[in-house]
C-alpha cells in the first residue's frame, strides 16, 4: 500500500498536468504587420501562434475603417507550420485597418482578438 504522502504527491502531479493542458490556448506570438504599426501597403497579414491551429475553425478577417471586409480570399493555416496563419490582401489605400483573428488550437481551445495597423 502506498503511503499517503506518495498518494498526495501523485495526485498533485496529475492535477498539475491537467492544469497545464487546460491552459494550452493558441495566442499570437508574431503579428505582421504588428499592432499599432504604420507600414507601406502590405500584401498579406500573418500571425504566428503559440500552438498548432485547427484550420477549419481558425480565421483572419481584415476590415477597413468603414468596417468592410477587404480580404476576399479565406485566410489559411500553413500546412507545413500549423502555428502560422495568413490572409492575402488586395492593394490597400492609406488608412487604418483592423485585423480580427480567431484561433482554435488543435486541442479545441478557442481564442480571439483584434488589433489595428495603419497604411501610410
Amino acid at each position: 500500500m502506498l503511503s499517503s504522502s506518495i498518494k498526495r504527491g501523485a495526485l498533485a502531479l496529475a492535477f498539475l498536468g491537467a492544469t497545464q493542458l487546460a491552459l494550452a490556448h493558441a495566442l499570437p506570438k508574431v503579428q505582421q504587420p504588428g499592432p499599432g504599426a504604420t507600414v507601406s501597403a502590405p500584401h498579406e497579414v500573418s500571425i504566428d501562434f503559440s500552438e498548432a491551429l485547427e484550420p477549419t475553425f481558425s480565421k483572419l478577417i481584415v476590415t477597413n475603417a468603414q468596417g468592410t471586409q477587404i480580404n476576399t480570399a479565406k485566410s489559411t493555416v500553413d500546412a507545413s507550420d500549423k502555428k502560422h496563419m495568413s490572409a492575402a490582401l488586395p492593394d490597400l489605400a492609406p488608412g487604418v485597418y483592423k485585423v480580427q483573428w480567431t484561433a482554435v488550437a488543435a486541442d479545441g481551445h478557442r481564442t480571439q482578438g483584434h488589433y489595428n495597423f495603419t497604411v501610410k
